[in-house]
């Protein structure tokens, strides 16, 4: 009769309904320095706070002290100039080049130096 009994108990336990909660409507993830307090969250939110050590605040972030040296983003107006005009010089005139206006009048002058005692 007890086992009966706590059979039943059992069962209404089991089929009552559960209800989830909804999940926050937002969540902030953020980087503190140093001895610096993470945020309190509200209700509605989560905070997730990552720390790092004083010495990393003002630095230049990991994914991005590793990059090569490109001079095309990297270099001076003056350095990008220089290569778009030598990517340019095939077409000028005085560059014995198929492609251009007067390219074929380089080719005397390349003639010249090629062959100079």
């Amino acid at each position: 009769m007890i086992r009966l009994g706590l059979l039943a108990i059992g069962l209404a336990f089991a089929s009552a309904p559960v209800q989830a909660e909804d999940p926050p409507a937002k969540v902030s993830t953020l980087v503190v320095f140093g001895d610096d307090a993470c945020p309190r969250s509200a209700a509605d939110e989560i905070v997730v706070c990552a720390r790092q050590p004083e010495s990393e605040r003002y630095r230049i972030p990991k994914a991005l002290r590793g990059r090569k040296y490109n001079a095309a983003r990297d270099g001076s107006w003056m350095g990008t100039a220089r290569v778009l005009e030598n990517v340019s010089r095939d077409g000028r005139p005085g560059s014995c080049s198929p492609v251009g206006a007067y390219g074929q009048t380089g080719c005397f002058r390349q003639f010249l130096e090629a062959n100079r005692p």
